[in-house]
């Protein structure tokens, strides 16, 4: 039982930190302006680990890598920390693995996040202040989408096809990735 909550501890503080590493990957990426607090917050939080890699990335956006190569090293590290009591002997490739379903479900359930996000700001307040963030977030995703489903009845449906990609993404991604072991 106490290893039960030290788990889910583990995990819901990684998935937050993880999570926060790629926002600010992605942020970084589509050159995003969120509100000022937003971006204290992310940068307040996330700093400590992707300032020290940003300075042994090469390159150019070294912040942008910094921040998606701290994410992928907490998923090692959560998936190390959780995983040490359940498998004696170090095997690489099973961590390896294990580490990409952690940070793959990282991304599929933070997509989804975003989503759901634009869609309750849109029915309930489409001028709120991080509306204009979450929909340029989503844009890069929905934009294609949009491209090939018109709007039926004033709806805009791309938002529901995401959703429908994205589970089965989430489904037979891990299928895909337990393969390699």
């Amino acid at each position: 039982m106490v290893f039960g909550v030290f788990q889910i501890i583990i995990d819901v503080a990684a998935a937050l930190f993880g999570g926060l590493m790629l926002l600010r990957f992605w942020m970084h990426a589509i050159r995003a302006n969120p509100p000022a607090q937003i971006g204290n917050f992310i940068h307040v939080i996330t700093g400590w680990l992707v300032g020290p890699l940003s300075r042994i990335m090469p390159g150019h956006n070294r912040q942008k890598w910094a921040s998606l190569l701290g994410s992928v090293l907490i998923a090692f590290a959560v998936t190390g920390i959780k995983y040490f009591f359940i498998f004696p002997a170090f095997k690489p490739k099973v961590m390896l693995v294990l580490s990409a379903l952690t940070f793959f479900n990282w991304l599929i359930y933070g997509i989804m996040g975003l989503l759901v996000l634009e869609v309750i700001f849109s029915w309930v307040n489409p001028h709120a202040p991080l509306a204009p963030l979450v929909r340029s977030l989503n844009s890069p995703l929905l934009s294609p989408l949009r491209r090939v489903i018109p709007p039926i009845g004033g709806m805009d449906l791309s938002v529901l096809a995401a959703f429908v990609i994205l589970n089965i993404i989430s489904r037979y991604g891990p299928d895909l990735l337990l393969g390699l072991l």
